[in-house]
C-alpha cells in the first residue's frame, strides 16, 4: 500500500506535539517550499475536571488520580473503562496542587545513569506505595495518548491513516546517549507505534527551517558557515553546531557537535520570577503558602510572556487568591515589571559574559540524592561558552574537520573556541525578541564584537518556535520516504566504548584499571557497521557477568578498535548484568569472540559478539541502566 502521510512526534520534556504531513505534497511555491505545510494535530486531553479539549501541545505530565477522582473524571474518547492516570493540561495544573501524585520530566529520567528506568520510582520521593510508574512506562503512556489522539483526529476529519504503513519520526535531544535513545524507541513500540525513526530535536528544527525557506535557504548561509542551533524549552537547554560545507560544487550540511543535556529552561525562569515576587510580598507582611506559590509561578509565566510580547507594557498585574476562610477574604495583588524581566531573566540567565567564564560546579558531597542531574549554575551564557570550547576540543581531534577548524576556530586570550557565524533559535522562550537579541549580543561579545546572523523564515519568524520540532520530524519522515530534500550529514554524536578487563598479573594492593575499547566512532552513520576482525576477546558465558559501557563527546579521533587504558577518562553510560547462553553443554566458560557493531537504519545501536568457532553470536544492546 502506498504511504500517504508522514508523522512527526516531538516527545518533549515539558510539552509534546504531533505533526502530520502528506507525503505527495511536493509541488513547490515560488520560493521553492512545498505547498502543504506539516499540520499540527490537536491533541485531545482533559483541561479541567469536567471538560476535555484539543490543544496544539500535550503537557508531558502524568497525574495519578485518587480512586474517587478516577470515578468522577471524564474519559478520553478512545478509553474503555477508567484509567489509572491522566495526561496533559489538567494533569499538570491539578497535579501541581498534589505533587505526591504528579510525574514530570520523565524524559530526563531516561538519561539518568544512576537508576533503572524500568523500575517504578515516579513520582520521585512520593509517599505513594503501589501506584508509582517507571520513567519508561511513563513515556509509553504519553506516546500511547499521542497515538490515540492522532487516530481520533483522523476519524473526525475523514483522513484515512494506516499507522502500520506511515513513516514516523520521534525526536530526541542531540545530547541523548544510546541508552536513552533505545529506550525511547522501545517505548514507542510498546505504545503501539510501528517502526519509528529517531532524529535529533535540533536537526528537526533545522529541517523545518529548510522547508519553510525553500530554495531561499541558500541566500541566508554560505560556504564555511557554522550554524548554532540554540534550543531552550521549558525544562531543558541543548546546543548543536551545523557546518555548511561543499560537495561537488553543492552546499551540504553536516552536524559537527552537540552539547550535554542541561536541565535548565523556561520553567527555571518562571520559578525565579515567582521567588522574587514572593520575597517582595513577604517583606510587606503578606505570607505566601504552598498553594499560592503554585498560582504565583503560573501567573509569572503568563506575565513574562505578555511583557516580552508587548514592549509598550511596563508592568503586568498578578492576582493571587487568598487562602482566608472568610467570604470577603482579600486577593493578594502585585505586578511583574519590566525591571524584573531585565534583572532576573536577562541578567540572571543570559548575562553578557566572556568566553572564559565557565559554569560553576559545587564541591561534590559525599552523599547526594539520586534524583535528576540538575545543573548547579543557572547562567545559560556560561553553559553556551562551555559548549563552544568543548566543540573546539572535539573538532581538533577529528582529522576530517581540520580544514574547517582553520576558519571556525577563534581564540580569546588563551581560550580556543568555535565561532558560530549564524544562529537558529528553537523553543517557545525565543518568541521573545529581547531573549534572541541577548543571545546574539552574547555571541558577538565572545567574538570580539563581530555580529552574528539570525536565520529567519519570513516576517513572522517566531510563529512556530514551540512546534517546529514536531513539524521537522514529519518533514524528515517524508524526506527519507521519497528521497526528496536535502539531508543533514550527522551520525552518532558520541563515540561509544565497552569495558575490557585487563589481562595483567595480580599485585597486592593494586587494582588494575578497566580498559575501554571503542566499538562505535563518533559520526558513525545510520545503516553502517564495523567489524573488528583483527582481534579476539574472551567472552564469559553460562554465568552471571557484567558489561559496562562508556561514551565520550570529545574523542572524535578514536576509531573502532581504539583502546583507552583507563575507562575513568570516559563517561559511564550503562551497566548490564546478564547470563549469556552457552554454545553447548560442553563449552567452556570463556569462549573466543570477535566484535561487530551496527547502527540500524532507524538510528539505534547494536553490538554483536560472534563466536570464532561456530555460528553462535550474542547481541548486547545499549538499552538498560542499573543492574
Amino acid at each position: 500500500m502506498k504511504q500517504q502521510y508522514a508523522v512527526g512526534i516531538d516527545l518533549g520534556t515539558s510539552n509534546s506535539a504531533l505533526a502530520l504531513l502528506p507525503i505527495d505534497a511536493n509541488n513547490e511555491n515560488d520560493n521553492g517550499s512545498t505547498t502543504a505545510d506539516a499540520h499540527i494535530v490537536p491533541i485531545t486531553q482533559l483541561v479541567s475536571a469536567q471538560a476535555r479539549e484539543g490543544m496544539t501541545t500535550l503537557p508531558s505530565a502524568v497525574y495519578l488520580p485518587t480512586e474517587q477522582e478516577q470515578r468522577q473524571l471524564p474519559e478520553m474518547p478512545w478509553q474503555e473503562g477508567k484509567s489509572d492516570y491522566v495526561i496533559g493540561s489538567f494533569a499538570r495544573k491539578h497535579g501541581a496542587l498534589l505533587p505526591d501524585r504528579l510525574i514530570t520530566s520523565a524524559k530526563s529520567w531516561l538519561c539518568n545513569n544512576r537508576i533503572d528506568p524500568k523500575q517504578p520510582l515516579l513520582p520521585w520521593q512520593s509517599s505513594l506505595a503501589e501506584r508509582k510508574m517507571s520513567p519508561f512506562d511513563t513515556q509509553v503512556a504519553i506516546l500511547k495518548h499521542l497515538r490515540q489522539a492522532l487516530l481520533e483526529h483522523c476519524r473526525h476529519n475523514e483522513i484515512h491513516l494506516d499507522l502500520d504503513n506511515t513513516p514516523t519520526t520521534i525526536t530526541v535531544p542531540a545530547s541523548f546517549d544510546e541508552v536513552a535513545k533505545n529506550l525511547t524507541a522501545a517505548a514507542a513500540q510498546k505504545a503501539g507505534w510501528s517502526e519509528t525513526t529517531m532524529l535529533e530535536e535540533q536537526q528537526a528544527a533545522f529541517y523545518n527551517w529548510l522547508d519553510q525557506c525553500g530554495d531561499s535557504w541558500r541566500d541566508q548561509v554560505e560556504l564555511g558557515d557554522i550554524i548554532l542551533i540554540c534550543d531552550i524549552g521549558g525544562g531543558t537547554a541543548d546546543f548543536s553546531l551545523i557546518a555548511v560545507a561543499e560537495d561537488n560544487g553543492e552546499l551540504q550540511l553536516e552536524r559537527i557537535s552537540v552539547g550535554t543535556h542541561l536541565l535548565l529552561g523556561g520553567d527555571n525562569m518562571d520559578l525565579a520570577l515567582a521567588y522574587a515576587l514572593k520575597a517582595e510580598l513577604e517583606s510587606k507582611g503578606k505570607r505566601i503558602d504552598t498553594g499560592q506559590m503554585l498560582s504565583l509561578i503560573h501567573s509569572c509565566r503568563i506575565a513574562k510572556e505578555n511583557l516580552f510580547n508587548d514592549t509598550n507594557l511596563d508592568k503586568f498585574p498578578i492576582s493571587i487568591p487568598s487562602r482566608g476562610a472568610g467570604l470577603f477574604s482579600r486577593t493578594l495583588t502585585t505586578n511583574l515589571t519590566r525591571k524584573h524581566l531585565s534583572n532576573i531573566v536577562l541578567d540572571g540567565f543570559f548575562p553578557i559574559t566572556t568566553i572564559e567564564e565557565q559554569p560553576l560546579e559545587r564541591p561534590r558531597s559525599g552523599l547526594h540524592e539520586a534524583g535528576l542531574n540538575y545543573v548547579h549554575d543557572p547562567v545559560i551564557s556560561k553553559h553556551l561558552a562551555h559548549f563552544l570550547i568543548h566543540s573546539q576540543i572535539n573538532m581538533a581531534a577529528n582529522v576530517k574537520l581540520q580544514k574547517l577548524l582553520e576558519t571556525a576556530c577563534a581564540q580569546h586570550n588563551q581560550t580556543k573556541f568555535i565561532r558560530p557565524t549564524a544562529v537558529l533559535f528553537n523553543g517557545g522562550i525565543f518568541k521573545a525578541q529581547p531573549l534572541r537579541q541577548r543571545v546574539l549580543d552574547l555571541l558577538s561579545n565572545f567574538n570580539n564584537g563581530q555580529a552574528i546572523r539570525e536565520l529567519v523564515t519570513g516576517e513572522n519568524k517566531t510563529a512556530d518556535l514551540d512546534l517546529s520540532v514536531a513539524k521537522g520530524g514529519a518533514i524528515y519522515s517524508r524526506t527519507i520516504t521519497n528521497g526528496s530534500g536535502i539531508r543533514i550529514k550527522a551520525g552518532t554524536a558520541r563515540s561509544y566504548y565497552i569495558g575490557i578487563e585487563s589481562s595483567l598479573p595480580a599485585i597486592p594492593g593494586i587494582v588494575h584499571p578497566l580498559k575501554a575499547l571503542c566499538v562505535v566512532p563518533q559520526g558513525m552513520e545510520e545503516g553502517s557497521e564495523y567489524s573488528l576482525d583483527e582481534r579476539e576477546f574472551g567472552l564469559s558465558i553460562g554465568q552471571a557477568v557484567e558489561f559496562r559501557f562508556f561514551s565520550s563527546n570529545v574523542r572524535a579521533a578514536d576509531q573502532v578498535g581504539s583502546q583507552v587504558d583507563d575507562a575513568d577518562e570516559l563517561e559511564e553510560t550503562a551497566q548490564l548484568e546478564v547470563t549469556l547462553s552457552s554454545v553447548d553443554e560442553n563449552s567452556p566458560h570463556i569462549v573466543p569472540v570477535k566484535l561487530h557493531s551496527r547502527i540500524t537504519e532507524l538510528g539505534t545501536l547494536e553490538l554483536w559478539m560472534q563466536h570464532s568457532e561456530s555460528e553462535q553470536r550474542w547481541k548486547i544492546e545499549f538499552n538498560v541502566r542499573g543492574k
